[in-house]
């Protein structure tokens, strides 16, 4: 039985994003949130070399944030983001579930394989946080673009303390022309996305919304006592290929786990 029925999936055809619901447990997501701490402060029993870490901006400006880089950058709660969580045994258990199995199936095709593009950790601290500006999740070096983006709430996510805001069905545009090829906007495009209809993405810790990358959508700083901690993780076509150095992407729901 399929755990997303055709009118909801009718509802992201329209709107670009899609509310799961909560996903998580109170225990998972409590084992998610101890485990991400850990990490964070130097605690956790990983392979740092393989983490991209990058410490929060101190005043909020996305070009202020620190160096992404490999490697543990001091014990502190106040990392923005920590990527290639693929390589943490809970994260990649949590990926593996069947529910996001069913939405590769269906945005991808049946016996499309699957990797993993950016699995990583998104914070924003209390009272700090980086302002993320306009644009679309796209990446120029990859051969095709990834479709679909998972992205979980690990604490409530508000409009204070730095919640998603997105343009709804502005995936429908496709590619903005003029779009920086990262996905960022323009200023005059992040004008017009500003002065449009959006909509927050309030969600309770544990909830889940689906997202297709060419979505319009920002966030503000936190300015709140409340952390917005979350994960998020791009599902792509297993094919996929890095135009400019190699890499190798890990697949999901499969024996052989990493592709060659």
């Amino acid at each position: 039985m399929a755990l997303i029925s055709p009118e909801l999936w009718e509802n992201y055809e329209r709107d670009g994003f899609l509310r799961l619901g909560k996903l998580l447990s109170d225990d998972a997501l409590q084992a998610l949130q101890t485990r991400i701490d850990a990490i964070m402060l130097g605690e956790a029993d990983v392979n740092y070399e393989q983490l991209l870490m990058q410490l929060d901006s101190k005043d909020g400006a996305y070009e202020n944030a620190g160096a992404q880089s490999l490697g543990h950058k001091g014990a502190t709660l106040a990392y923005r983001k920590i990527q290639n969580l693929e390589f943490d045994p809970l994260f990649m258990n949590y990926m593996e579930r069947p529910i996001f199995r069913e939405i590769c199936a269906h945005i991808y095709g049946e016996n499309t394989p699957i990797a993993l593009f950016r699995a990583m950790f998104m914070n924003k601290p209390a009272n700090q946080g980086t302002l993320l500006p306009w644009h679309q999740d796209r990446w120029n070096y990859l051969d095709r673009d990834p479709m679909i983006t998972l992205w979980t709430a690990l604490d409530p996510a508000t409009i204070q303390n730095g919640c998603v805001e997105v343009v709804p069905g502005s995936h429908k545009n496709g590619l903005l022309n003029g779009a920086h090829m990262s996905g960022f906007l323009t200023q005059e495009q992040s004008d017009e996305a500003s002065n449009g209809p959006t909509q927050f993405l309030e969600l309770e810790a544990g909830e889940v919304v689906l997202l297709h990358n060419w979505l319009l959508h920002r966030s503000d700083k936190n300015h709140s006592n409340q952390s917005r901690r979350a994960f998020s993780v791009c599902y792509m076509d297993g094919r996929t290929k890095n135009q400019q150095w190699d890499e190798n992407f890990t697949r999901v729901w499969e024996e052989s786990a990493v592709l060659a």
